[in-house]
C-alpha cells in the first residue's frame, strides 16, 4: 500500500486507489450479489471503508487483490446474517421488456448464478469472472485450494443443471 508523506498523502493515495478501483469492485459485487446494485453499492462501500483504515498502516502487496478478498469477505458476512433473507423478485413483473440474443443469455446466466449458495457464487465470480487462479480465490476466501477445486467442481455442475442444456455451452468445462 502507498504511504505518502504524512495524513495528507495517505488520504491522496487512497483516493487515488479507491477511484481506480472502484469500477471493478462494483462489478464483482453486483456479481456476488446477483444483480443488487443497492447491496453492491454497500458492499463497496463497506470495502472500500475496511481499506481506509488499514491503508498505510499496514504492508499489504496487492491492494487490488486485497480489497477484493475484503469484498468477497464483506459479502459473505452479510449473506449470514439473518437481517438477509430478504430475496428480490425472482421473475420480473408484467411488461418488462427482454430483448433477445445476448440479454437472454446474460439474463439466464445470472438467473442461474443466483441460485447458486453464496459460496459456489464467490468462487464463480471469483475463478472465472475475475479469472483469479486458484490459489487467489483460495486466499481470498480464507480456505485451502482443494476446498476451491471441489467447491468449483460441485458450482459449476450446479450451474449446468440449472441451465438444462439451452446455455450449458457457456458454463466453463
Amino acid at each position: 500500500m502507498k504511504s505518502g508523506t504524512g495524513r495528507a498523502g495517505r488520504v491522496d493515495g487512497f483516493r487515488e486507489f479507491a477511484a481506480s478501483r472502484a469500477g471493478q469492485l462494483f462489478r464483482s459485487a453486483c456479481l456476488l450479489t446477483s444483480g443488487d446494485v443497492h447491496l453492491a453499492e454497500d458492499l463497496v462501500q463497506e470495502t472500500l471503508g475496511r481499506m481506509y483504515t488499514v491503508w498505510g498502516r499496514s504492508h499489504v502487496e496487492n491492494p487490488a487483490a486485497y480489497a477484493q478478498s475484503v469484498l468477497v469477505r464483506c459479502f459473505l458476512t452479510y449473506r449470514r446474517r439473518r437481517s438477509a433473507t430478504e430475496r428480490p423478485l425472482g421473475e420480473l413483473p408484467e411488461g418488462a421488456a427482454r430483448s433477445a440474443g445476448d440479454a437472454d443469455l446474460r439474463i439466464a446466466l445470472l438467473d442461474a448464478l443466483a441460485q447458486l449458495a453464496p459460496k459456489d457464487r464467490a468462487v464463480v465470480v471469483l475463478r472465472y469472472w475475475e479469472d483469479r487462479s486458484i490459489e487467489e480465490t483460495a486466499e481470498a476466501m480464507s480456505v485451502s485450494a482443494a476446498a476451491i477445486r471441489t467447491r468449483s467442481v460441485r458450482a459449476l455442475a450446479k450451474l449446468r443443471a440449472q441451465l438444462d442444456g439451452e446455455y450449458v455451452e457457456f458454463v466453463a468445462s
